[in-house]
């Protein structure tokens, strides 16, 4: 199973998104007369506006992180994951492994939050995040926790080579990960949307465990969103 659990916390476009308002052509409400102050609209009406977020594109204020593709108002980048509670083992593993690759670069940076990817990040149209997430409950809910051992040191480069990060492969529990990300994957082509990368699986070698961890929650983040699945 070549799943990274990767050193970074979250994918390069989750947290720059924000909404907008959707199609339709509704208008907005008329000026205010001169002198009298507008009523405010009543929430919850078809055509209001969805949540709106801060963005911003600099990627110095998100661990690097470049967007890899634009924003757009009204689309909410989408990322399922594993995310990893850490451990005081792995905090001793981290301070090992940055002290020995900043000998080779020295402006290597450890995050402050870790997870295992179930998803490419994708674009969901707000109107789509309400069902997306029923139909991930609904996939989700047969599974039960598991643990995974994570036995080599990986090092990795995204898909638009932006960014370089070392992370750990995972070997033993790789059958429930196949599993779970089949799972995301039915619930991405529900939307048309890009499934997981297809050589995910791969043989593994033998060699010292480096890391235990149990997963008991499938984790979705959408924009500013998120989403809570756990396991049985």
């Amino acid at each position: 199973m070549r799943a990274a659990l990767v050193g970074y916390s979250s994918s390069e476009e989750e947290e720059d998104e924000d909404g907008g308002r959707r199609g339709g052509g509704a208008q907005g409400p008329p000026p205010a007369s001169a002198g009298r102050p507008r009523l405010p609209v009543p929430a919850g009406l078809p055509g209001d506006p969805e949540p709106e977020e801060t963005v911003s594109n600099d990627s110095s204020l998100h661990g690097g992180r470049v967007r890899r593709f634009p924003h757009e108002r009204g689309s909410w980048a989408t990322h399922v994951y594993l995310p990893y509670r850490v451990q005081e083992e792995f905090l001793e593993l981290l301070e090992l492994l940055v002290s020995r690759a900043r000998t080779y670069v020295a402006s290597l940076a450890a995050m402050e939050e870790f997870h295992l990817s179930l998803s490419q990040c994708v674009v969901l149209r707000y109107h789509w995040i309400d069902p997306f997430v029923r139909s991930l409950k609904e996939r989700l809910a047969p599974f039960h926790r598991f643990f995974c051992v994570a036995d080599q040191v990986k090092v990795y480069t995204n898909e638009n080579k932006t960014r370089t990060f070392i992370g750990l492969e995972v070997s033993a529990g790789h059958f429930q990960l196949l599993e779970l990300v089949s799972e995301v994957d039915r619930v991405l082509e529900e939307f048309d949307l890009p499934t997981f990368y297809k050589d995910i699986v791969d043989g593994f070698e033998d060699a010292a465990l480096l890391l235990r961890v149990q997963w008991d929650q499938v984790r979705c983040k959408s924009g500013n969103k998120y989403f809570y699945f756990p396991l049985r």
